[in-house]
């Protein structure tokens, strides 16, 4: 059979011909390893050694690895440029005006080398970009399992049983014990400790795979602000030293370079407010890029029936406030379109300035029972206050953008996660222990509260309430929908409902828009997990001056799964020892070390091994 890599015979024999200037001489035919006196190189050898009749057989090791590199190095290039570029491969970008996704794109190249951006460029950027990222859901230690039962606990029991530290009714006993104890350390205690420590690993993997994605979509696209929609750690009910630990993995490893929002600039909604910003790109307005809008979920504090108030605590002073809004302003500085504005000198106006208002609320004990009144009461005053120090529905230019972690109610069907609730026993207090979406009497508390929507034409504003737009996570697959209530449906408006529909039906049935029929979108953003693309959301939003309102549009940009992140900087690593081995193996052949003898003998000692094997088992046949 022809091998792989085969060496011309007649090539060597004329070398040494050559070199020994002497009648080419007889391949010895022989399986008998070499003895340490022959393991020299080739050209002190009068005549071949007698196991160059298998070494022919075979490329040379420092060829072989050469020949690799060759293979190897452009696929490793080629991966780990698409791994730390996939945005630009994506075509990644925020929306701007236009809606066209190839002039973002381009856009977006300009502000990057070797381009420079034009006045005109920085103008036809979205004032608002928000990088949205759901459900991180960092793990720790609870899911190593030699950290709740130790580190080969078996071992110390053979101990204690082998230095008579336990007590037993005869030595047989204590004997059976101690083999047993034995068994386990095998059977238990290293499959534990190799998963634990597998685990470990996959942790910390898993922390720089969060952080790629953050880092590299957020150096291509440029966000101004940046947010995650809640469960930003893996499970509520960790110690508070865990928690902490997670927090420091938070802020130090996946989002490095951001800062907990402070209390002072997270505000509790008042008619005496301050702007929290000028939405200008100004310096000044460049530090909010850093600056984390953070949700609380299910997994930080737990649900309503879970929600306690040390757990909330422990969240707000790691992560900061689960209640709180923001407030932007655009500034205009035409004084034409000022002069149309609302002023003392024109109060017929409508038009006032251009405002954004971020409203985060924890959604998770808006739904009964919850096990802490308080922080239901506290959370139910905090929208009354939001909807108290809200705007006139009758003002122009006005957007309220709400960040929560649970979606609206919604009927089966619609997205992934259909309506479910789940309570605790009556012996465990009965409350709220899981939901998917909220209730719908919870939903329409910002549907027809904080937005100011109602089923009545005579309604102020005609119905249609403030401008908005809802962001959340929890539906780890995502879910984009549009809520609506149809005022002509009917005569008695106590008898319309509100209805959902997927943003893209919404879109073909051309409701958003239609006069008499009111609605808000909501965009549940698709988990950055792993298992779920590694997706992170481009959510930007421009000011119409013609219309005098505000104008959205909504971009994902994945990664992929982690999977593809584990494999590119395996095979980095491959690639690596591969260079370093050919290096090596390259100076120890250039001094003559025999580098090929060893290898050569293996592959015949394997060789031997598995025709053996084959006639062992074609002699039993």
């Amino acid at each position: 059979m022809t091998k792989p890599f085969k060496l011309h015979v007649l090539s060597i024999l004329q070398g040494y011909s050559t070199l020994n200037q002497g009648p080419t001489p007889t391949l010895l035919s022989t399986t008998k390893p070499l003895r340490r006196s022959q393991q020299r190189p080739v050209g002190l050898f009068k005549t071949p050694p007698t196991w160059l009749a298998h070494e022919v057989d075979y490329m040379k090791v420092v060829a072989f690895l050469r020949h690799g590199l060759g293979l190897l190095v452009p696929l490793s290039i080629a991966f780990t440029i698409y791994l730390y570029i996939f945005p630009i491969v994506q075509g990644c970008a925020f929306p701007v005006q236009s809606r066209d996704s190839q002039e973002a794109y381009d856009l977006t190249k300009k502000f990057h080398w070797p381009s420079k951006p034009t006045a005109d460029d920085h103008a036809k950027l979205a004032p608002f970009r928000l990088l949205a990222l759901g459900d991180p859901q960092l793990e720790g230690d609870t899911s190593i399992i030699t950290n709740y039962l130790g580190t080969f606990p078996h071992v110390q029991s053979v101990f204690k049983h082998v230095t008579f530290q336990t007590t037993h009714w005869c030595f047989r006993e204590r004997v059976r014990k101690i083999i047993h104890d034995i068994v386990d350390i095998i059977m238990e205690d290293l499959p534990y400790y190799l998963m634990s420590q597998r685990k470990r690993f996959d942790l910390w993997g898993n922390d720089f795979y969060l952080a790629h994605i953050y880092r590299q979509v957020n150096w291509w696209s440029n966000p101004t602000h940046v947010s995650v929609l809640g469960d930003l750690v893996g499970s509520q009910w960790i110690d508070d030293k865990e928690f902490e630990k997670r927090g420091r993995r938070f802020w130090n490893r996946v989002f490095k370079g951001t800062e907990r929002l402070s209390d002072e600039l997270a505000q509790t909604p008042s008619n005496d407010y301050n702007i929290s910003g000028v939405l200008d790109g100004s310096d000044e307005a460049k530090l909010w890029k850093k600056r984390m809008l953070n949700v609380a979920g299910n997994h930080d504090i737990g649900y309503a029936g879970d929600l306690t108030e040390e757990r909330l605590e422990r969240f707000e002073r790691v992560f900061g406030k689960a209640n709180y809004e923001l407030r932007f302003e655009l500034p205009i500085t035409d004084p034409e379109t000022i002069a149309t504005m609302y002023s003392d000198s024109n109060p017929e106006s409508k038009r006032v300035i251009p405002e954004l208002r971020i409203v985060a609320v924890n959604d998770m004990n808006l739904d009964t029972p919850a096990k802490s009144l308080p922080l239901q009461d506290a959370t139910y005053g905090f929208i009354n206050n939001v909807i108290s120090s809200a705007g006139s529905v009758q003002y122009q230019g006005q957007f309220t953008l709400i960040l929560t972690h649970i979606p609206m109610y919604k009927p089966a069907g619609i997205c992934v996660d259909a309506p479910f609730f789940d309570f605790h026993t009556a012996a465990d207090g009965g409350g709220l222990k899981e939901q998917n979406q909220l209730s719908s009497d919870a939903s329409r508390g910002f549907l027809e509260g904080i937005w100011g929507m109602s089923s009545k034409r005579t309604a102020p504003g005609g119905g249609y309430g403030r401008a908005g737009l809802m962001l959340n996570g929890h539906d780890h697959a995502g879910c984009d929908t549009y809520h609506y209530i149809n005022q002509t449906n009917g005569t008695d408006p106590s008898q319309r409902q509100w209805e959902v529909k997927t943003w893209s039906d919404a879109q073909d049935l051309k409701i958003p828009g239609t006069d008499g029929i009111p609605g808000r979108r909501e965009i549940t953003v698709r988990s950055m997990m792993g298992d779920f693309g590694g997706n992170a959301g481009l959510l930007s939003l421009w000011f119409d001056q013609e219309s005098w309102e505000w104008k959205y549009e909504y971009a994902t940009c994945p990664l992929g799964s982690q999977h593809f992140w584990w494999f590119v900087h395996i095979f980095d690593f491959i690639v690596l020892v591969w260079m370093q081995s050919y290096a090596v193996l390259s100076v120890m052949e250039a001094y003559g070390v025999d580098v090929d003898g060893p290898f050569c003998r293996g592959v015949s000692r394997m060789k031997d091994y598995v025709l053996r094997r084959k006639q062992s088992v074609s002699d039993k046949k």
